[in-house]
């Protein structure tokens, strides 16, 4: 095979209609230097607590840790272990980066058409200034050269953070988390703006393993003897002032579906007492997570932290994958979902309420018009989370405008969230959400639904004002 060059072309995603193209190439030049607001993802804090901290190698930082590569590779039969994905249970794992980079570059055609290809290249050509397409020929040349980069200083997450204009980085952290690198961050004087996001699920899902284990660790780091429903809620408060202490702005909260139910004190008193004594039913799972929703968005009222409910993920369901490489690798599927009777408690008892902001995603598409748009049209309180995880995509983020708008208004929504745990893939997700509204927001200008001043207006809020409004940064 030919060595290819690797070149971005500078219309890249926009509609090949002439008129539309135009628009979409001057409204997107207004906004693509922008900084960036990153109100939700899942970047290591650690990478910035050292000032010295390195990526190590390209197949460390590109492959090993991220589900969305090495997921295409094992649907294609390529083992998890030929590709150095960590096992849990003992097993061995190829430790040789340069055979697994390998192994990558020879299937890179498979990501041909898909957001992941789509960051890939860009983060190789816009960051690391490649000139030539990976492929297996040019696998050792690249890989050469991007070690040798990753070793000058220009390359520490530091550098790059304001490299890429990031404003704004939020994390996601255990509720009992002691957030010890945001503290040595905050005491390092270096001006980067890196914040916690509370996140409580280990401790709302009853049916857990480790429950009982999670709530002894948060009893450990809050200080409080929690023996029984109030104490846990007292804990959970506490945990959430110290979030907001180290600029914590949004809780995350994540259930298998939107359910919400109210529980008298005493139904939810004799739920918590069962768990502790490890002799809870299934229906108290149920009951206690759909009740816990209810109760976040109750401290989220008094704290003022922006609540995000986070729904519709079937997660780990390939269960040899789980046993042998544990959780987050990839074998997440969406499910279908229903809103309107499920949040009904929620959104009558708080959904009124001006001093909430709640934030709902969902990986069900079929609930953006029918449910999801009507929802937040109506209540003060809700918002629709942009399009999440496998639709934060060009036809995904397309969709999801298209079909929400017209409905809940383009200030219902909450702008994007880039959702990752790749830090250098940052930039390439901005990079294509800006594109993409840039070509949704100049299809409506083409055809006279809106003027060129509401145009230049809209793109600037998708790509920054509304994202820092709705996470109050």
């Amino acid at each position: 095979m030919v060595k290819e060059k690797l070149t971005l072309h500078p219309d890249r995603f926009f509609s090949p209609d002439p008129e539309i193209r135009k628009i979409a190439r001057e409204l997107y030049v207004s906004v693509k230097d922008l900084p960036i607001i990153s109100p939700h993802g899942h970047v290591n804090p650690k990478i910035f607590a050292d000032p010295a901290y390195s990526f190590g190698n390209p197949t460390e930082l590109f492959i090993i840790p991220d589900h969305y590569l090495f997921r295409m590779l094992y649907s294609q039969g390529i083992s998890m272990e030929s590709l150095g994905v960590p096992r849990i249970d003992g097993g061995e794992t190829e430790k040789d980066p340069k055979k697994i980079w390998k192994i990558f570059a020879d299937n890179f055609y498979l990501y041909r058409g898909t957001p992941t290809g789509i960051w890939l290249e860009y983060e190789l050509s816009e960051v690391f200034g490649i000139r030539e397409r990976l492929s297996s020929e040019t696998a050792a040349e690249i890989y050469d050269e991007i070690s040798k980069k990753l070793k000058d200083p220009k390359f520490s997450p530091r550098v790059l953070f304001d490299r890429f204009k990031i404003e704004v980085l939020a994390t996601t952290d255990s509720a009992a988390d002691t957030l010890e690198y945001h503290k040595m961050i905050k005491k390092s004087g270096w001006k980067g703006k890196v914040i916690p996001t509370f996140r409580p699920d280990s401790i709302m899902d009853i049916s857990r393993k480790d429950w009982r284990e999670n709530v002894d660790e948060l009893s450990s780091v809050s200080g409080i003897d929690i023996h029984n429903y109030e104490t846990f809620i007292r804990a959970l408060r506490e945990r959430r002032e110290f979030f907001k202490t180290l600029g914590a702005t949004a809780t995350d909260i994540v259930s298998l579906t939107p359910y919400t139910a109210e529980l008298s004190k005493n139904e939810i008193d004799a739920i918590f007492s069962s768990a502790l004594e490890g002799k809870s039913t299934p229906q108290d799972a149920l009951r206690f997570t759909a009740f816990m929703v209810m109760e976040m968005a109750r401290l989220s009222i008094e704290d003022g932290l922006v609540m995000q409910l986070h729904v519709g993920c079937y997660r780990n369901h390939n269960r040899e994958v789980f046993e042998k490489f544990g959780p987050d690798k990839g074998c997440d599927i969406p499910i279908p979902l229903e809103f309107t009777k499920n949040l009904q408690p929620l959104l009558n008892k708080y959904g009124n309420n001006p001093r909430l902001t709640l934030i709902v995603f969902t990986l069900d598409e079929a609930n953006y018009s029918r449910e999801l748009a009507v929802l937040a049209g109506h209540y003060p309180a809700m918002k629709i989370g942009p399009a999440w995880w496998f639709h934060d995509s060009i036809n995904g983020m397309t969709r999801y405008r298209e079909q929400v708008t017209e409905t809940a208004g383009l200030y219902n929504t909450t702008g994007f969230v880039d959702d990752t745990r790749a830090f250098l893939s940052i930039p390439s997700r901005h990079d294509l959400a800006r594109r993409v509204d840039a070509n949704w927001i100049a299809g409506l200008q083409a055809r006279h639904i809106i003027t060129n001043t509401d145009a230049k207006e809209m793109i600037k809020d998708t790509a920054y004002r509304l994202a820092k409004k709705a996470y109050k940064l």
